[in-house]
C-alpha cells in the first residue's frame, strides 16, 4: 500500500467496516465545502497519522488502517467542496497519510486540562502505558498517549502514562488548590511538590466506550420531550445526552443528515418507547400533551435566529453569508420567527405537565451539574466514567463554529424593539411557573 504525503496527495480506497467506524479521532462533517486538504489538516492537527474521506463530505482520522483494501473506483463520491478530488463512497473510504510533523511540533486541537489528581503508585503501576522522558513536556506525553490511542495523557516529570477515563478522575477527586484551568500544550507544567500528584490531559482520542449507544433495553411507557425553538442547540444537547448515558435520543421528524452522522434514534418511530428523549419543536397544545414530561431547552433569542437563519442558509454547521443577512430574506424570517420564540416557550410552560427547563449558555457554563439534573430528570443513572465522556468530548461536531460572524449587527433598532418585549413576556412565565427566570444576558439593557 503506497500513500503520499499532504503536499502530493493520493489516496487508497477501503471497505468501510466495524473495524474503520471506530477510528477513536476527530469525526467532521461539511456537506457543501468538504475537501481533502481540510480533512487531512483536521486530522493532522488532532495528531492522527491518517485522514479518510467518506460519502462525498465525512471526514474521519485514526491511527490504523486494520479494514481490507476496495477496487478503487468504489471511491468515486468526488469532495463537495473539490471537484476532481475522491472523497470516498458508500461504506468505502478514500485514505490519506497526512504529513507527519516532528516531535514536539505537533499541532493538537481538542486537548483539554482535566486537572491536578493524587493517585497511589499501585494505582499508576496498573496504566496501560508508561514512559520515561528526562525532557517531559505536556506536549510530548499528549503526543504520546495520542499515538497509543488512548483519551487520558497523565504525568509528573519525568514520568509519563497513558490510560482510559475512569472514576479515578472525577472532578471531586482534584488536588486541593488547582486552578483547573487550561494549559499551553507546550508548556512544562510544575506538579504539586508531593510525589503522588499528577496533572492528567484529555487527549484528542475519544475512548471507545464513549461510543457505545443503545436503545433502551425494556420500552418507556412514558415520554419525554426535548423541545427547543429552532437554533436553540437541541442537536448539542442530544449528543451530550447520548454522551452521558449511553442511549439513544430520538426525533419527532426524520433528519437523514443527523442519522448519517450517528443518531440512530432519528430513524426510529418516536413513540416507540425505545429512546431516552424525542426531539421536537412543535409548540400546539395537542402536540404538547402527547408527552408525559419535557425538557424545555431555551437560548437567547437572538443567537437562536441567528442559528437557525445560518441553518437555513448554509445547512448545520455553515453559516449565512453578509449579503444573505442584508438581502430581504432576513428581515422577514425574523418578523416570523422572533414571535414563534416566545409562543414555543409559553406554551410549552402552560400546556406541558413536568417540565426541566435547561438554559442553553448555563449548560455551556456549568456542563456537570447541568448534566446531573438532566439524567435525575430521565431517572438515568449516570457514571462517572460516562459524564468523562461528555466533558472530554462536549463540543462533538454538532456545533457551529462561532469563528465566522457577520461583519455588522444584523439586528436593527426595529427589531430589537419587537424582541426585547418577548425575552419578558418569557421571563415573566418562568417566575409565574416558579422557574429561574432566564438569564441576565438575555435582559434588554
Amino acid at each position: 500500500m503506497v500513500f503520499s504525503h499532504i503536499q502530493e496527495p493520493t489516496s487508497d480506497a477501503f471497505f468501510t467496516t466495524p473495524a474503520i467506524e471506530p477510528w477513536g479521532g476527530t469525526m467532521l462533517y461539511d456537506l457543501r465545502k468538504m475537501t481533502s486538504s481540510l480533512c487531512q489538516d483536521t486530522c493532522s492537527e488532532s495528531g492522527y497519522q491518517f485522514a479518510g474521506l467518506e460519502y462525498g463530505a465525512e471526514c474521519h482520522c485514526g491511527n490504523r488502517i486494520s479494514s481490507s483494501r476496495a477496487a478503487e473506483e468504489d471511491c468515486s463520491l468526488v469532495c463537495r467542496g473539490e471537484r476532481g478530488s475522491p472523497c470516498g463512497g458508500v461504506g468505502r473510504l478514500s485514505i490519506y497519510k497526512v504529513e507527519e510533523q516532528l516531535p514536539g511540533h505537533r499541532k493538537f486541537k481538542h486537548v483539554h486540562h482535566r486537572g491536578c489528581f493524587k493517585l497511589p503508585n499501585s494505582t499508576i503501576s496498573t496504566f496501560p502505558v508508561s514512559s520515561f522522558q528526562p525532557n517531559l513536556t505536556t506536549q510530548s506525553c499528549v503526543e504520546t498517549c495520542t499515538d497509543k490511542e488512548l483519551p487520558l495523557a497523565v504525568f509528573k516529570k519525568p514520568h509519563c502514562f497513558c490510560t482510559w477515563t475512569s472514576s479515578l478522575f472525577s472532578l471531586n477527586q482534584q488536588c486541593v488548590g488547582d486552578t483547573g484551568l487550561n494549559h499551553t500544550s507546550n508548556s512544562t507544567h510544575t506538579a504539586a511538590p508531593e510525589l503522588d500528584h499528577y496533572q492528567v490531559y484529555h487527549t484528542p482520542v475519544l475512548d471507545s466506550r464513549c461510543k457505545e449507544r443503545m436503545f433502551l433495553p425494556q420500552r418507556s411507557s412514558s415520554l419525554v420531550a426535548l423541545s427547543s425553538f429552532p437554533g436553540a442547540g437541541n442537536t448539542w444537547v442530544r449528543h451530550l445526552i447520548e454522551l452521558v448515558t449511553g442511549y439513544y435520543t430520538g426525533s419527532f421528524y426524520f433528519d437523514g443528515t443527523l442519522y448519517n452522522r450517528g443518531f440512530k434514534g432519528e430513524k426510529d418511530y418516536w413513540k416507540s418507547g425505545r429512546s431516552i428523549s424525542v426531539k421536537t419543536h412543535e409548540s400546539g397544545q395537542k402536540e404538547i400533551e402527547m408527552f408525559d414530561s419535557a425538557i424545555l431547552l431555551i437560548r437567547n433569542p437572538y443567537r437562536s435566529l441567528m442559528a437557525e437563519f445560518n441553518r437555513k442558509c448554509a445547512g448545520h454547521l455553515g453559516h449565512a453569508t453578509d449579503i444573505q443577512l442584508k438581502s430581504k430574506e432576513w428581515p422577514e424570517f425574523v418578523s416570523s420567527y422572533a414571535p414563534w420564540w416566545a409562543s414555543h416557550a409559553l406554551s410549552w410552560l402552560k400546556f406541558g405537565r413536568r417540565l426541566l427547563v435547561v438554559h442553553y449558555e448555563e449548560l455551556q457554563m456549568a456542563l456537570d451539574p447541568q448534566l446531573r439534573l438532566i439524567t435525575a430528570f430521565l431517572n438515568v443513572s449516570m457514571t462517572e466514567e460516562r459524564l468523562f465522556c461528555a466533558q472530554s468530548n462536549q463540543d462533538g461536531h454538532f456545533k457551529r463554529s462561532g469563528g465566522q460572524r457577520p461583519s455588522f449587527d444584523p439586528f436593527t433598532p426595529d427589531m430589537r424593539q419587537m424582541i426585547d418585549p418577548f425575552i419578558l413576556t418569557v421571563d415573566q412565565a418562568l417566575k409565574s411557573r416558579n422557574f429561574s427566570g432566564v438569564p441576565q444576558e438575555y435582559l434588554p439593557r
